[in-house]
């Protein structure tokens, strides 16, 4: 494609749309491939945009390869924008890295971000603290777990696309709707793929993120943010107002967890703060490309141009996040600030100045302004073709199973 080695972004969306516009706008030349969100392939800075199979097809590896052979990206870096793709590249890194400069670390040491069962075992032997777990392989183990409620199912890992995960959690408030729930997301992730938690009380406003790039165990840069807003508002599927702060307990934290991997590459860290006992769990540890990570450059980080120079050895200089700053998903969080306010959790003075600060955007982009032109009908597509047809055959699927466990009625005449 060109003689100066370029970066394709993997996946993703959000976030490799900010990662696209950052390096794009330093000149580096940007490919993005993927086989699912395409708002990315609409910004100005993308020069190529190409479909593959994804990275859970049988023979992902083999289609990569031959993208970048036809398209001459040999030499390329390559930066994963979603969990699937990160598993992907770290699983193959040997054989990729024969064509791509592939930054993700190897699979022993992405494990402990993927599988949130390795995270929170991880977590527990360096001393962080993480919510009360349990991984309840059949329904009886569930029935003698002793636990405090509301409790939380999600799944370890994101592995297929459904009801299950693709929401940030469910919510069970009683043991009844726990056994209920549980059962649905039995049949659609299977026993071992599920984690109940005890629920930490709080919103968006109690969930901290760490980011940075790490070069062998050590941050070259980094920030901390706090989620201001989510959406929906209770398990933020996104993030829709992200904010700078500075929290010297979850910075130390996770500069403990990614030293006991001798971490090297993008990373973000989730925590939720605990008012009841003054601490912070780890909840999710994401090494690739994030949501939010155009906040970076709104505070003196330019994440994703550091991250292709370091994986290009050129030199990076250590930097960390100066000023305060807001990054805004505008569409969703609308949705979430009149979510708030129904609540009665938000007033429209607080709103406007929860805005206050030097800005970055989700979407927007005045110097590349059709991806927010072409936002809402692309989401409004994406839920009548993708999700919800998932949500539809996941009712059914229960509809069908409470119909066989329903008390059959005897057909027999009566005096039979």
């Amino acid at each position: 494609m060109t003689s100066s080695p370029g970066a394709l972004i993997l996946g993703g969306a959000l976030g490799s749309l900010g990662a696209i516009r950052s390096l794009g706008r330093k000149g580096v030349p940007v490919a993005y491939v993927t086989h699912d969100n395409r708002l990315p392939k609409f910004s100005r800075y993308v020069r190529l945009f190409s479909e593959w199979p994804g990275p859970e097809y049988p023979d992902a590896l083999e289609a990569l390869l031959g993208l970048a052979e036809r398209h001459g990206l040999k030499g390329w870096v390559v930066l994963a924008g979603a969990d699937a793709e990160m598993r992907f590249l770290s699983q193959n890194r040997e054989r990729l890295s024969a064509v791509f400069r592939v930054p993700t670390p190897s699979w022993d040491v992405v494990r402990w971000a993927y599988d949130k069962h390795l995270t929170y075992d991880r977590a527990a032997e360096i001393g962080i603290g993480y919510p009360r777990s349990f991984y309840p392989r059949s329904r009886a183990e569930l029935d003698g777990i002793e636990c405090r409620f509301p409790v939380i199912l999600k799944p370890t890992r994101r592995e297929a696309r459904n009801a299950f995960t693709l929401a940030k959690a469910w919510r069970a408030n009683d043991p009844k709707a726990l056994r209920s729930l549980y059962s649905r997301a039995v049949e659609l992730v299977g026993a071992d793929a599920i984690v109940m938690q005890e629920m930490i009380p709080g919103g968006g406003e109690a969930q901290f993120s760490y980011a940075a790039l790490w070069q062998d165990g050590e941050a070259l840069a980094s920030m901390v943010a706090v989620r201001t807003r989510q959406y929906p508002m209770e398990f933020g599927y996104t993030s829709s107002l992200v904010r700078s702060v500075e929290n010297v307990d979850v910075e130390e934290a996770a500069k403990r967890f990614l030293r006991s991997l001798d971490f090297s590459g993008l990373v973000e860290i989730e925590f939720k703060y605990d008012a009841r006992d003054d601490t912070y769990n780890i909840l999710d540890v994401n090494a690739r490309i994030w949501n939010w990570i155009s906040l970076g450059d709104a505070v003196g980080i330019d994440f994703a141009y550091l991250a292709w120079r370091q994986a290009m050895d050129l030199p990076v200089e250590p930097v960390r996040a100066e000023g305060d700053a807001v990054w805004l998903h505008a569409s969703r969080d609308v949705a979430a600030a009149l979510q708030e306010r129904g609540a009665g959790l938000l007033t429209w003075k607080s709103y406007r100045r929860s805005l206050a600060g030097k800005r970055a955007f989700g979407v927007f982009a005045a110097d590349d302004p059709l991806p927010a032109i072409v936002e809402n009908p692309m989401l409004a597509v994406r839920l009548l073709t993708r999700r919800v047809p998932i949500m539809l055959g996941t009712l059914l699927r229960r509809g069908e199973q409470d119909d066989e466990d329903a008390p059959k009625a005897d057909k027999r005449a009566p005096g039979a």
